[in-house]
């Protein structure tokens, strides 16, 4: 007799490894989904996008339906309400901060002003406040001889005037400018004007800090030569305006047309 070999036939395939290979291709599923919602900014789409993947996983409405059923524009009044009071109150703080600086500089402006005046000054300073800073511009012959960069004895009260008033308002920084004509310059002691305007605002710059004990960590000086002129180098009146010190008192905020309406 013989002998027959014992065949074994595996009559179904086991499948029990589609279970968890489903469950994990789920899971990767939700995962895309909220890292999609965590990257937008609208918290109220992402609260909808959680609820819906919590009922999808507790036998809830499906995923994909849940999905279909958020929208941008599915939010509550309580939500806009509490969105534009959140927006009101910034709005209203950067209006008090702009206020505030405009109201320092008024009154630091108004103060020199009356300086000016009752020392006859006029021809020789002048103030003008704009969106970014209060502008404080002295003439050169109000500060130094022709050619020279040390500071002139009688130009000393006024640095110690700007310096106490700046000193008055510590929140801001002030820069130190210097400005010259276009006539070239070229001596022993000044190569350029480059030169002769850095060394200008320098020297004045250390008049306004040894007043008194006002902080430094403000102040910045700086030279621009002959590149920004006030008016035409053509005529000798021009090019006596253009020769400049500027004491510029920078504001921290920008004017109120950023503000959201």
């Amino acid at each position: 007799m013989k002998k027959h070999k014992k065949e074994h036939h595996e009559e179904h395939i086991d499948e029990t490894w589609l279970i968890p290979y489903a469950d994990l291709l789920t899971l990767l599923l939700a995962l895309f989904i909220i890292l999609f919602a965590s990257s937008q900014v609208d918290e109220k789409k992402y609260t909808q996008i959680m609820a819906g993947l919590n009922s999808a996983f507790n036998g809830g409405v499906n995923i994909f339906e849940a999905s279909d059923s958020i929208k941008l524009d599915d939010v509550s009044p309580s939500d806009v309400a509490s969105l534009e009071q959140k927006g009101t109150g910034q709005n209203q703080a950067l209006k008090d901060m702009i206020n505030k600086e405009k109201n320092d500089m008024e009154a630091i402006k108004k103060n020199l002003d009356t300086f000016i005046a009752e020392n006859g000054l006029t021809m020789q300073l002048q103030t003008k406040l704009t969106s970014d800073m209060l502008r404080i511009t002295i003439q050169d012959y109000a500060l130094f001889d022709s050619g020279k960069a040390i500071v002139k004895p009688e130009a000393q009260k006024l640095a110690t005037v700007i310096s106490n008033m700046l000193n008055m308002y510590p929140d801001y920084k002030v820069e130190v400018a210097g400005h010259t004509d276009n006539i070239p310059i070229r001596n022993a002691e000044f190569d350029s004007n480059w030169d002769l305007s850095s060394r200008r605002s320098l020297n004045f710059m250390k008049y306004l800090l040894q007043s008194n004990n006002i902080n430094q960590a403000r102040f910045r000086s700086i030279g621009y030569g002959e590149y920004q002129p006030i008016d035409t180098n053509k005529t000798p009146e021009g090019r006596a305006k253009n020769r400049r010190v500027e004491v510029n008192i920078i504001r921290n905020t920008i004017e109120a047309k950023t503000i959201v309406p």
